[in-house]
């Protein structure tokens, strides 16, 4: 044992001690929180030329209220009150009469204007906007310009036409605007806690960040923990094979001791990595009074299918190493580690949304999907059994044994082969005979 607890020590010393090391578990909340940061600060900052933007209004009645609109807009919401400061564009609307026998040469010819910056845009209005019938396209109201998907003038075209368009009906039906929206009134529901036994007030609601941030955290975490440490161990062992070091280590040392002991320094660095991202976390949550959604009750979940995981993984990523000659080879057969770690990414989303579902509860059965998948189902607001979490950490922990025990056979022949890479039924010889 007191050889093993050398290996790792070495290990997870030649890792934290690295300036790679040190940068990169600075760098990633930097570059997050910067990327963050970023998107708060560019907010504000928006384009403030004015917008040219014609018209093609075929109902006749409609266009007189955009201009209209587009007055009042101008005048007072694309300047600060306080200090007059333009921070927005103002929305220049051109009337255009509607040539009904060269619709599509007109349209020809407004988009010339866009792509020569003339104009910004141009609305086409259909002639039964107010009444639609059957006839789709006489119905339709189009925005053309250079990348209407993202324009925010489209969404204020739309806001203005049905605006007017609503205000068309209501006075044909001869009821007061007013009267509408007070009977119309849209109620909200709102989405609470369950209620516990002997509780007194109102339950406490229930957020997107509940929902789904605290349990993609603590996906992304999971996925963090195992990547930071397992996956260099393949490289490690290359290093160490190519190089001719394992001989020499294993002059001194039994090959399990040799790998258990790396498995340990592997350990060691992502709790290392991942207590820093943690307790960053839980501290910046309390510094954002979101410290109550944080969900305390999974944290030793997370350390125990963390733990068990990286055993599970790094041994994998060992025996690999071990019985490859190069990198090129062992990319070839990490591949399917890979999707082990992948798979769960994609599904996390449909596990979120029903915890209880078919899908969510097997798949965070299969041991490989398991730390991740049983870690956000335990964070959802949603109650699983309380025998899935034990039988899903039995299975990982059987998995996990049974990996290190194969990747222990394939390690203690591959580590000193050299030459010819093995084929895959050598490798099944040597976890069958050891």
């Amino acid at each position: 044992m007191r050889k093993v607890l050398l290996v790792a020590l070495r290990d997870y010393s030649a890792t934290v001690r690295t300036k790679g090391f040190i940068v990169g578990l600075l760098l990633a909340p930097v570059l997050l929180g910067g990327g963050i940061l970023a998107v708060r600060l560019l907010e504000g900052h928006v384009d403030t030329t004015d917008r040219q933007i014609a018209v093609v209004d075929r109902s006749g009645v409609v266009a007189p209220a955009l201009l209209e609109a587009a007055k009042r807009r101008n005048e007072s919401e694309i300047y600060e009150q306080e200090t007059q400061k333009k921070v927005g564009p103002a929305y220049l609307l051109e009337v255009v009469t509607p040539d009904e026998g060269e619709a599509q040469q007109q349209r020809l010819q407004l988009s010339e204007r866009v792509r020569e910056g003339e104009l910004s845009a141009f609305v086409e209005i259909g002639k039964e906007v107010v009444h639609p019938g059957d006839d789709a396209p006489e119905a339709r109201i189009t925005y053309r310009s250079e990348n209407p998907v993202f324009d925010e003038a489209r969404r204020w075209i739309a806001q203005a036409v049905n605006d007017r368009i609503r205000s068309l009906r209501l006075a044909e039906a001869q009821l007061e605007p007013e009267t509408v929206a007070r009977l119309t009134r849209w109620m909200p529901v709102e989405g609470l806690a369950l209620v516990s036994t002997g509780e007194a007030g109102e339950a406490e609601r229930t957020s997107e960040l509940q929902a789904i941030g605290i349990p993609y955290a603590l996906l992304m975490l999971m996925f963090v923990f195992i990547m930071a440490a397992a996956a260099p161990l393949t490289q490690s062992v290359l290093e160490e094979k190519m190089q001719r070091i394992a001989e020499v280590l294993l002059g001194s040392v039994r090959p399990s001791e040799l790998m258990m002991g790396k498995l340990l320094g592997a350990v060691g660095v992502s709790l290392t990595t991942v207590s820093v991202y943690l307790v960053g976390g839980i501290l910046a949550a309390r510094y954002l009074n979101v410290s109550q959604s944080i969900p305390y009750h999974v944290l030793p979940w997370f350390a125990a299918y963390g733990i068990a995981a990286l055993f599970m993984f790094g041994a994998m990523f060992i025996a690999v190493g071990s019985a490859c000659n190069d990198l090129k080879e062992a990319q070839s057969l990490m591949m399917p580690l890979w999707l082990f770690l992948v798979v769960p990414m994609f599904l996390w989303l449909p596990v979120i949304k029903e915890p209880t579902a078919g899908l969510a509860t097997w798949a965070s059965l299969f041991p490989p999907f398991t730390p991740m998948l049983m870690v956000i189902r335990l964070a959802s607001p949603v109650t699983i059994p309380a025998w899935q979490p034990w039988v899903g950490l039995a299975g990982v922990a059987l998995a996990t044994v049974l990996s290190v025990w194969v990747a222990g056979r394939i390690f203690r022949v591959g580590i000193l082969l050299q030459g010819k890479p093995p084929k895959l039924h050598e490798i099944l010889r040597w976890v069958a005979r050891g």
